[in-house]
């Protein structure tokens, strides 16, 4: 479960992040998670609240999600388009030269402190 270790690296950065500010809580992190990022949501929600309540600043933290969906460009015609529902060939005109533009991301929107 890879899910864990990527909860340590967040409240790693995190902590990092309130380091030398007056905050005597993070009340909730917001995380931006691509639809293909290999995470899974709830999996890393359960990881979450066993690592954050083992430290005194993300004790009781929320760990918010936002999904941010999978979208493919075309370097053929241009066309944008869902990723999951028709994978690397655009449906606009059958190219496979294509290039994922969203959706793997794992990253940190939002700390919100007290």
């Amino acid at each position: 479960m890879h899910e864990l270790g990527i909860v340590f690296y967040i409240i790693r950065d995190v902590e990092e992040a309130v380091r030398g500010a007056e905050v005597s809580a993070v009340q909730s992190v917001t995380l931006e998670l691509g639809e293909v990022s290999g995470v899974v949501p709830s999996y890393l929600q359960h990881a979450w609240r066993w690592a954050a309540d083992k430290h005194d600043l993300l004790r009781g933290s929320e760990l918010v999600i936002e999904d941010i969906p999978a979208v493919t460009r075309c370097n053929g015609c241009g066309a944008r388009y869902g990723t999951v529902e028709h994978g690397r060939i655009c449906p606009a005109c059958g190219s496979e030269n294509t290039v994922l533009e969203q959706g793997q991301e794992v990253m940190i929107k939002e700390v919100a402190v007290v």
